[in-house]
């Protein structure tokens, strides 16, 4: 019913920047909310940052507060997580994914390789 791609990882250098997207298709109507997940090869995967696609309310995990902002645009169904001061630790495979209600998160995307290193 909702398909989910994201784009825009690839190599950054310590304290760069990159903006990822992830644009949604189908029944996007039903969309109650998109997050950000990453998931660091040999670890668990991770929450990142949430927005309430009802109001754009935002929430984001501690490491990630003051470096990253995750926005929207609703004409074009589309989420964004612009990433800033990044650091080595940030490598990761980051997933986009949607909820249609608060249970949780049932649609995701494919993923996109975020690599931080000089």
């Amino acid at each position: 019913q909702v398909q989910l791609i994201e784009s825009g990882g690839g190599l950054v250098q310590p304290g760069g920047s990159l903006r990822l997207s992830c644009a949604a298709s189908g029944r996007t109507f039903s969309i109650y909310a998109m997050a950000w997940f990453h998931q660091a090869p040999g670890k668990e995967r991770e929450f990142v940052a949430r927005l309430q696609w009802t109001d754009g309310d935002t929430y984001y995990a501690d490491s990630v507060k003051g470096r990253f902002t995750i926005s929207r645009d609703s004409a074009k169904n589309t989420m964004y997580l612009q990433m800033s001061s990044l650091k080595p630790e940030d490598t990761a495979v980051y997933y986009c994914a949607g909820g249609i209600d608060g249970s949780g998160y049932r649609y995701w995307g494919q993923g996109t390789q975020v690599t931080v290193s000089s």
